[in-house]
């Protein structure tokens, strides 16, 4: 039967209290289809993988045309959605709050913040404080538990400052935050990050970490970004390129699972 948006919502919180989970990441509504069918539980949009379905780089998307988006996903499947926020869309803490206010209307039930602007610019402490904080009010001003990742971006901008990220995770928990998130960290640093706060942390999935270096660092939520995104826009390239060069058709794939994957309604 078909679920509420409180129910996705209550289903989607639960999984932070339970066993460490991966949450992937769909570029468009069929991935959704295909990650559901292979018994995901949750799903989480990336930025860039969405951005590139529009032939664009990431942080060039607006947020009338990732509503649409949201509302597309969420229109094929039955899981609960988080939403690749960006910076909220703007720099201001107002911003962030109708960020989070406009994902829930499109459908989702979750979404995330980051403390750097499309600049690729780490946000001041106090604004990234605000801005935190604008988010928090407006997702408890929703009529069901949305949750609210906070993001510290240091380490994929160019500071790997450990210090700072933890600084700023601890704030923005302290903010009310539901779920931490520090992109680009090592399993190392993820067991850091899990020592100096209580909330439930998200580390994204990295090719030299494995799911049980994660888990046991103390990550909850395992996220993999546009990763898998790329993978199959890479693999398309590569079987395009043999086409070209050689005239090789073997790259191609008859989508022999199509059918279960696109079978049933959400």
């Amino acid at each position: 039967m078909p679920q509420t948006q409180e129910q996705k919502a209550a289903r989607f919180r639960a999984l932070h209290e339970g066993e460490p989970f991966v949450i992937p990441n769909p570029w468009d509504a069929g991935s959704s289809r295909v990650f559901e069918a292979l018994g995901f539980r949750a799903l989480a949009t990336t930025s860039s993988g969405f951005a590139f379905t529009l032939g664009r780089p990431d942080g060039s998307v607006t947020l009338d045309e990732l509503a649409a988006h949201v509302e597309a996903v969420d229109s094929v499947t039955s899981l609960p959605i988080s939403v690749d926020l960006e910076n909220g869309f703007g720099s201001r803490p107002e911003d962030a709050a109708e960020a989070i206010r406009r994902a829930a209307a499109a459908g989702a039930v979750g979404g995330s913040i980051e403390d750097c602007g499309r600049d690729k610019v780490l946000y001041a402490f106090d604004l990234a404080v605000e801005r935190v904080a604008a988010a928090v009010d407006a997702a408890r001003g929703l009529d069901f538990p949305f949750t609210l990742t906070a993001r510290a971006e240091n380490h994929i901008r160019g500071n790997p400052d450990l210090d700072d990220t933890i600084t700023r995770l601890r704030a923005f928990e302290r903010l009310g935050a539901d779920v931490l998130f520090a992109p680009g960290l090592r399993p190392e640093e993820v067991a850091a990050v899990c020592d100096a706060v209580s909330s439930p942390v998200n580390a994204l999935a990295r090719p030299d970490a494995t799911m049980a270096e994660l888990v046991e660092a103390g990550a909850q939520r395992i996220s993999v970004g546009g990763a898998l995104a790329w993978a199959g826009i890479e693999a398309a390239a590569e079987a395009a390129e043999r086409i070209r060069d050689d005239g090789d058709f073997s790259g191609l794939r008859t989508p022999a699972r199509a059918g279960e994957w696109l079978s049933g309604s959400p």
